[in-house]
């Protein structure tokens, strides 16, 4: 139970990120109609998942609700660790 709660909480600050950045290109127009059904889609995907594991547990299916917030969590971990690597070591990237 509290493992579902962690991965949901990371989950929302990760779609906190993705709602910023989104809302942040409407406002300087990187975000225009050429590309909003590919940002609906994500957004769209990113409340699926996360309203998704809160019925999974409501219906007593925790262990499905947290693959599919695994499923969420892993690529925001992977990118995390990645930029702690960029960030704190000393990285030639020529």
């Amino acid at each position: 139970m509290i493992l579902f709660w962690i991965l949901w909480g990371f989950d929302a600050i990760l779609s906190l990120i993705v709602l910023y950045f989104f809302l942040t290109g409407l406002n300087d127009g990187s975000v225009s109609s050429s590309n909003m059904v590919m940002w609906l889609i994500i957004l769209l995907i990113i409340a699926a998942i996360m309203g998704g594991s809160l019925k999974l547990k409501l219906a007593k299916q925790v262990v499905l609700a947290n693959i599919l917030l695994f499923l969420f969590a892993v690529p925001g971990l992977l990118y995390g660790l990645f930029l702690l690597i960029a960030i704190t070591g000393n990285v030639r990237w020529n």
